[in-house]
C-alpha cells in the first residue's frame, strides 16, 4: 500500500500532517508524560498500517522540538504547535536539525537503484551518528523509524545498541505494523503503545476532507468512497487504495476464493495470480496479502474456543506467508508461484482445523 517514504502518491506525508484523527487518549498520554518530564526514551508505536502511527510520531516530535512560544496551549494538555511556526515548517520540510528520520526514503538515497525495499545497516549507522553530535541550541533530539518492518536484521541490531544506551535528551519513536515481529530485545526496551483502527465514520471523514483531486476519485463517486471506507478495516491508507474500482474487484476475488476454502479452484487462482504478478499495478499484491491476513485474524478470533493447538497452524502459516512475501518483493521474484502455493497451504490448514 505504500510508496517510498511511507505514504501514498498524492497524499501529504505524515511529517506535514498537522491534524491527527482519532487516538485522542494516546495524544493525552504523551502530553502528560512530556509535561511531567517522564517521557520514556524509546517508544514502539504499533497498529495496522495506515491508521496514523507515523502522524502521531511526528506530532509528538514537533511538540518536543518546539519552543514554548510555538505551543498552542501553554497548559501542556495538547501536542499541537503553531503550524506556521518555525518548528512545524522545518519538520514538514524535513530540515529540522534536531530530527532524524530513518525510512525507505532515507534508504533510497544510499542504494544504487532506488527505491529501496529495505533499510540497510549503512543507512541506519549514518542516521544513528546523529546522536553523537551536539543538539542544535542544546535542544531535544528525536529519531523516527518508519517502519521497523523495513529494517534489516543488521539495522535492527545497530538500532538496539543506541536504545540500550540512550543519549541524553533524546527520544526514539519506532513505528511498527506488526510489533510482535520486532526484535524481542528492542521490544523489551521500548515503551509500547498500540493504536486501534479508526472507525468507519472517521475513515470516511478523512477521505472526504482530502477532496476528489487528492483521492483521484470524481465528485460523483460517493458510493465508491463509502465502499472504500466500509472495507478499510479502520485504515485510511487501505481506504485510499480501494478508491480504484479495479482494486475493489481484486479484493472481491480474493474474498471469494478465501470463502471457498478448502476448495481450490485452480483456474481462478491462476487468473488472480496473473493479475497480482503485474508489477505495473502497484498495490494490488499488498492489498491481496492484507486481505488474507485479515481473513486469518478473523478466523483465529472466531475459533478461539478451539484452543491454541488447533489454531496454531493458521498463525504459523500467516508468519510463513509474510516472510515469503517479503522475500518475493525484496528479490523481485515471480509472484505467481507464491500465490498458488499460498492458497494451497491455506486449503490444507482449513482442512486441518475444520
Amino acid at each position: 500500500m505504500r510508496e517510498s517514504g511511507g505514504t501514498l502518491a498524492g497524499i501529504l506525508h505524515p511529517r506535514g500532517r498537522q491534524n491527527l484523527v482519532g487516538h485522542a487518549e494516546a495524544e493525552r498520554s504523551f502530553a502528560d508524560a512530556i509535561g511531567s518530564g517522564r517521557l520514556h526514551h524509546a517508544w514502539l508505536i504499533g497498529g495496522p498500517e495506515g491508521i496514523g502511527k507515523a502522524t502521531l510520531a511526528y506530532r509528538v516530535a514537533r511538540r518536543l522540538l518546539a519552543d514554548r512560544s510555538e505551543l498552542v496551549s501553554r497548559e501542556g494538555d495538547t501536542l499541537a504547535v503553531d503550524p506556521a511556526g518555525r518548528t512545524a515548517r522545518q519538520v514538514t520540510a524535513g530540515s529540522h536539525p534536531n530530527l532524524i528520520v530513518l525510512d525507505l526514503e532515507t534508504a533510497s538515497a544510499d542504494v544504487d537503484r532506488p527505491p529501496a525495499k529495505t533499510i540497510p545497516v549503512k543507512t541506519t549507522r549514518r542516521a544513528l551518528a546523529f546522536f553523537g553530535t551536539t543538539a542544535a541550541n542544546g535542544g531535544h533530539r528525536v529519531m523516527i523509524v518508519d517502519s521497523a518492518e523495513d529494517l534489516t536484521v543488521q539495522s535492527a541490531n545497530a538500532l538496539l545498541k543506541t536504545i540500550e544506551e540512550p543519549p541524553p535528551s533524546s527520544t526514539i519513536f519506532i513505528v511498527s505494523h506488526a510489533p510482535q515481529r520486532v526484535l524481542p530485545t528492542i521490544r523489551s526496551r521500548c515503551r509500547k503503545l498500540t493504536l486501534n483502527p479508526l472507525s468507519e465514520e472517521q475513515v470516511l471523514g478523512v477521505l472526504r476532507s482530502l477532496g476528489p483531486d487528492a483521492m483521484q476519485a470524481g465528485e460523483g463517486d460517493a458510493d465508491l468512497v463509502a465502499s472504500a471506507a466500509a472495507r478499510a478495516d479502520g485504515s485510511v491508507g487501505r481506504a485510499l487504495t480501494l478508491l480504484d474500482p479495479r482494486r475493489q474487484a481484486i479484493l472481491d476475488e480474493v474474498s471469494a476464493l478465501l470463502g471457498q476454502l478448502p476448495e481450490v479452484p485452480m483456474v481462478r487462482i491462476l487468473s488472480l495470480a496473473e493479475k497480482l504478478a503485474d508489477r505495473k499495478a502497484e498495490g494490488n499484491f499488498e492489498l491481496a496479502l492484507d486481505a488474507v491476513q485479515l481473513w486469518a485474524a478473523e478466523r483465529i478470533r472466531g475459533g478461539a474456543a478451539l484452543g491454541p493447538a488447533r489454531l496454531a497452524p493458521l498463525a504459523e502459516l500467516c508468519e510463513k506467508v509474510s516472510d515469503a512475501a517479503r522475500s518475493v518483493e525484496t528479490y523481485n521474484l515471480d509472484r505467481r508461484p507464491f500465490i498458488v502455493s499460498m492458497f494451497g497451504d491455506l486449503a490444507e490448514v482449513v482442512r486441518a482445523t475444520a
